[in-house]
């Protein structure tokens, strides 16, 4: 607990306004995703939540009477409930749909259909942005939802089309080598029906270039295919006086350029960016670097607030860390997938502790939370795109490193593609030469450098597609 406490001391005294916003003040600061899986056990999923010091909840659950039994308890233990409603990749209605419209369902470059073709896992089964029909499937589902007495409001997710490129750990789960570059399996928004309207616009069809993913025309047509989308959903739920939020990728450029979204766009009244570290580049510091840019880049009348993971065995003070950069840079609150990450009575405990620091820092802050100073874990100029900048991002490449020389795999299939850290392990020091850049595109940094007492030469990349770096790689060079 005396780590917590001197993490939370540390932001209270760093605390630094950097102008003020307008915000309703009204909305729960500390929220968690949670899907009704089977088993859960709604009473014991709110206790946890007081537990840990949390007001907001986004659900799925399958039908309405589940919905009216959480918004009950909802009410009993003072917590806001949204509805997570997952629009473009249908929780469930799946199966049903594929039965009786396979023709709804997206297509890929080379005109593979998801009704009958995998992209990376089964569920992924997304629907096409351009069909009015799907349109009004939308319109329909949130409306259902909507008319559910006790229900606050309503959380988009899903709104995308499937990643045209991984992060560069999770391709090993798929034993996968993008390196940023666009496929034809994994580049979707290619139905019929959007190239018919493409055509219509522009004159020319997208898959007839040499590389579709680099055509500013294209890339924006998707991403506002799926703005159109969401701002239906947002549209019915606003007309029935219900608040919106949403559950993008990390970044709007970052998003609209792995998956179509461009949030910058949608009519929210605020965000939740999945700023998932442990599946980018394993370091708080990029946390930081994605909120400074969503800050700049998300629609002016959307709060900010930040996803993110709980569920990696990274431990509550790596989560508070991470939590930290987020409000450095500029959070108005916290989401958390899940609040089962949050394993234990004291980890609980250690979170609420944080929670309701940083609640009367917002309070006496006129219902705004303050930007602090980044502090440690990334440049003070913000969004360096060199990665000798970033030290602790450095450090953990050149952990990764050590691991690779005695032998250690960096790489497993697991839920983010990576083999975790044995922090108390201890390896022989590095002697590394220079590094040496082989490599700078706009997607993609490389590097080569040398253990000299091992004699192991190694490639280090660097993604940095979306204007930040989002991951790394190591790779032993055969000799």
């Amino acid at each position: 607990m005396k780590r917590y406490i001197i993490i939370v001391a540390l932001a209270l005294a760093a605390l630094v306004s950097c102008g003020r916003k307008e915000t309703s003040g009204e909305l729960p600061m500390f929220w968690t995703w949670m899907e009704d899986r089977e088993g859960l056990d709604l009473d014991s999923l709110f206790v946890q939540m007081d537990e840990a010091g949390m007001d907001g909840l986004m659900l799925f659950v399958p039908d309405t009477e589940r919905y009216q039994k959480a918004a009950a308890l909802a009410k009993e233990h003072g917590v806001t409930l949204y509805a997570w409603i997952w629009i473009l990749n249908p929780r469930g209605d799946r199966k049903q749909l594929l039965e009786t419209h396979p023709e709804w369902f997206d297509v890929n470059r080379g005109g593979k259909s998801l009704a009958d073709y995998k992209a990376y896992v089964n569920s992924y089964k997304f629907l096409s942005a351009a069909l009015p029909e799907v349109r009004e499937y939308v319109k329909e589902t949130v409306k259902r939802v909507c008319e559910i007495e006790g229900i606050d409001g309503i959380c988009l997710d899903y709104c995308r089309i499937v990643d045209c490129v991984l992060p560069i750990s999770l391709a090993y789960n798929y034993n996968l080598r993008q390196d940023t570059e666009v496929y034809p399996d994994w580049d979707f928004g290619y139905h019929p029906a959007a190239i018919e309207r493409f055509v219509a616009e522009y004159g020319y069809d997208p898959r007839e270039l040499e590389d579709p993913s680099r055509d500013p025309r294209w890339c924006g047509f998707r991403c506002d295919l799926v703005a159109e989308v969401a701002n239906i959903a947002a549209e019915v739920a606003h007309s029935y006086g219900k608040k919106v939020c949403a559950s993008p990728f990390a970044t709007v450029k970052l998003a609209s350029f792995m998956v179509s979204q461009d949030f910058s766009k949608w009519n929210l009244d605020f965000v939740f960016p999945m700023e998932y570290s442990d599946f980018y580049s394993m370091e708080p510091g990029f946390v930081y670097d994605a909120t400074v840019q969503n800050n700049r880049d998300k629609g002016p009348g959307t709060e900010l607030y930040v996803g993110l993971g709980a569920e990696l065995g990274s431990g509550l003070p790596a989560l508070i860390e991470n939590m930290d950069a987020a409000f450095r840079g500029g959070a108005q609150g916290i989401s958390l997938y899940t609040v089962a990450g949050l394993e234990t009575p004291e980890d609980r405990a250690g979170f609420k502790a944080y929670a309701d620091s940083l609640r009367k820092v917002r309070a006496q802050n006129g219902g705004v939370m303050p930007a602090l100073e980044p502090v440690g874990y990334a440049p003070a100029s913000g969004t360096s795109l060199n990665p000798f900048a970033h030290t602790r991002l450095m450090a953990v490449v050149e952990r990764n490193m050590q691991r690779l020389i005695a032998g250690d795999p960096i790489h497993v299939k697991s839920v983010n593609g990576m083999v975790p850290d044995d922090p108390a392990k201890e390896y022989p020091a590095l002697e590394l030469s220079e590094y040496t850049q082989t490599l700078a595109t706009d997607r993609l940094l490389k590097y080569r450098v040398t253990d000299k007492a091992s004699n192991i030469c190694f490639d280090v990349l660097f993604p940095v597609y979306g204007g930040l770096i989002s991951g790394w790689d190591v790779r032993v060079v055969e000799q």
